[in-house]
């Protein structure tokens, strides 16, 4: 079955729900066929172009949503760093670090529902800052409107980033204080002013596989462009603090899961690829992921600049 799956993705063609069933049932030795055809599937419609973005946390702690995974929420007592907004001169030193490491898009995140006024402001100015110095502006700023989101593309933002996190079903088990629908009006404001999405979620947490090709199939018909996948990293202090991590062949297999649901789109895995992956990282373009979030993440450590080259250039890739 699994070759007949390949024809089909290959020709172009989606997967039924009960086809990406099937894939996640896959264990042994055709688990591992399954890595190679996803690796297959990126190569044809991603090419051997690698994509790398990098965050800056500008603005951390003290928000008042009450997602159970995140160190920054309401409900989490993680000990993490709580400040404003950061100043441009700190965002763009970072964003000059990026770009000298060889990163192509950058983007600045903030903790809370949603930016004020002022600081939509002040963060445009930023974003006009990050096009000066050649890289492509990305942002998170949450429950953001057309009319905010068309004032941040006015100022050179090209992409918005705003996560499904999981599916419909399972949203009410992870964040009470906002819903799902918020969330894909929000993705649909950003497309209607004209920018690319980059839209994902966090695996982990307790959802099921049904819930992860719900997601997929979500994400594929709301078209977003680059799909980041996380990794639950159970910081104590936080609800879910006694999370036990993901099997790393599993996170694998959801890498190739999302590649053969989306086969033409950015893969891109993020949060958690260290602490989850271990060694297993070196397979992530294997599985079919042709796009990484490197550096560190919003409140954990990632893996150096260094690292993610010389990981590309061992695959026989490239960044672009």
């Amino acid at each position: 079955m699994l070759d007949g799956l390949r024809r089909t993705v290959l020709a172009g063609s989606a997967l039924s729900t009960k086809e990406a069933i099937y894939l996640s049932s896959l264990e042994g030795a055709e688990l591992f066929r399954f890595f190679s055809v996803a690796g297959e599937i990126r190569e044809k419609f991603r090419g051997k172009k690698v994509d790398l973005c990098a965050i800056i946390n500008a603005k951390s702690g003290a928000c008042s949503e009450d997602c159970s995974y995140c160190a920054q929420s309401s409900k989490s007592l993680a000990d993490v760093p709580v400040y404003p907004l950061m100043g441009e001169r700190q965002v763009l030193e970072k964003v000059r670090e990026a770009k000298e490491a060889g990163v192509k898009r950058f983007c600045i995140v903030t903790g809370g529902r949603k930016v004020g006024k002022k600081e939509l402001h002040e963060i445009s100015s930023m974003i006009a800052g990050v096009r000066k110095i050649g890289l492509l502006p990305c942002a998170t700023l949450g429950l953001l409107d057309k009319d905010e989101l068309s004032f941040l593309r006015d100022s050179g933002l090209e992409r918005y980033h705003h996560n499904l996190e999981t599916s419909e079903k399972f949203f009410p088990s992870i964040c009470s204080t906002h819903t799902y629908a918020d969330k894909v009006r929000t993705i649909h404001a950003a497309q209607s002013a004209g920018l690319s999405v980059c839209s994902g979620g966090i695996f982990g947490l307790g959802e099921s596989w049904q819930d992860r090709i719900e997601m997929a199939s979500a994400l594929r018909e709301l078209s977003v462009d680059s799909i980041p996948l996380n990794f639950l990293i159970a910081i104590k202090g936080t609800p879910m603090e006694g999370a036990g991590p993901l099997n790393p062949l599993d996170a694998l297999k959801i890498i190739g899961l999302y590649r053969f649901i989306l086969p033409d789109k950015e893969v891109r895995v993020c949060g958690g690829r260290r602490q989850v992956l271990g060694e297993f990282n070196s397979m992530v373009f294997m599985a079919g992921a042709d796009s990484l979030l490197t550096g560190n993440y919003l409140t954990a450590t990632g893996t150096t600049y260094e690292d993610d080259l010389k990981l590309i250039e061992q695959y026989g890739l490239e960044t672009g």
